[in-house]
């Protein structure tokens, strides 16, 4: 028997044919969904209505942004892959001058707030290349493309788009021309526009909040971000940690971005790692694929700080790693 059923196509499918098949087109201020959101953010926010609809009959909605979305997630790529995407000579060569260019500037953060300079460097590095790649979309043509035809996270993505519109107002960034990652992520660190509201600061005190073009800001902003998600000052990241009987360590399970261990049932469980933490300070367990086989490693409460900024392992793994080689590169400071 043939069956008349038309085949079940994933929604994500749909949206990656809809977008291919639809050309570049300015947004609608007609349609309904963007009439409501004017209506709601000029209300909540005080915003000039005029100046908005203005400002969003300018924006562009792009295909590629829905295709860029809505493609199947690569395979997860093994530690070892990962790592030596990040950690090259040429960027662990880039991270040594612009360490240089900015030591003093990093050595004042890390005083003030005690994260890292290495900590630092490190999500640059990742996030950027320190300032290399940064995103050719427009944030305007992102946000509204994603807040208005991508169904999957509308919601997420008006809130980001309000959130665009009210930095626009107060740090004066030219809406029009602001440029980043084809979901909106913006200038050297990669800030989300509620991101950049919440976090940015202005690190050489001129009045603005600059992170595509001033480094004291941006130095400072990542800094602050990691302060205000409860970083630790003067506790470490990650140790380097052994299983000598690995077929009895049955109740250790990795992969978690949370501390949910802690430093002395890591070891009950026998995993061993040197660290000046107490027994009851939060931990994680971490096994990745290395070169040679499995890579263990303690993670502690800094580790998981780091996955707030992208919530993954191998992130926060190639963040440390990478500022660490970095560091060892450095020259002598010289004498004073």
């Amino acid at each position: 028997m043939t069956s008349t059923r038309r085949p079940a196509y994933h929604a994500t499918a749909l949206l990656l044919q809809l977008a291919i098949a639809m050309p570049a087109a300015s947004l609608d201020g007609s349609r309904e969904d963007v009439r409501l959101f004017v209506d709601e953010v000029t209300t909540r926010n005080g915003l000039d209505r005029a100046w908005v609809e203005r400002t969003l009959a300018e924006a562009r909605l792009q295909p590629r942004i829905i295709e860029l979305m809505s493609r199947p997630a690569e395979r997860t790529k093994p530690w070892h892959e990962y790592r030596d995407h990040f950690i090259t000579a040429e960027r662990v060569g880039a991270g040594v001058e612009f360490w240089g260019a900015h030591r003093e500037r990093l050595a004042a953060v890390e005083r003030e707030t005690g994260v890292p300079a290495h900590v630092i460097v490190g999500i640059l590095g990742v996030e950027t290349y320190f300032g290399r790649i940064t995103g050719s979309f427009r944030v305007l043509d992102a946000l509204s493309t994603l807040a208005f035809d991508y169904p999957p996270r509308s919601d997420y993505f008006r809130a980001e788009l309000e959130q665009f519109l009210l930095l626009s107002r107060e740090e004066d960034v030219p809406p029009l021309a602001a440029k980043g990652s084809y979901a909106g992520a913006m200038g050297y660190p990669q800030f989300m526009p509620r991101s950049y509201r919440a976090y940015a600061v202005d690190g050489d005190d001129d009045g603005r909040r600059d992170l595509w073009g001033n480094w004291d800001d941006v130095i400072a902003s990542v800094a602050n971000y990691l302060v205000l998600h409860d970083w630790r000052a003067g506790e470490p990241v990650l140790a380097g940690a052994q299983l000598p009987f690995p077929d009895d360590a049955v109740d250790l399970a990795a992969g978690s971005i949370k501390t949910n261990e802690t430093v002395g049932s890591l070891r009950g469980k026998g995993l061993e790692f040197d660290t000046e933490l107490p027994d009851d300070a939060p931990a994680l367990f971490i096994e990745v694929a290395g070169d040679d086989g499995p890579e263990r490693r303690a993670g502690f409460h800094n580790f998981s700080v780091i996955t707030r900024y992208n919530r993954s392992v191998l992130y926060a793994l190639a963040v440390n790693d990478l500022g660490e080689a970095i560091a060892a590169r450095l020259p002598a400071e010289p004498a004073s």
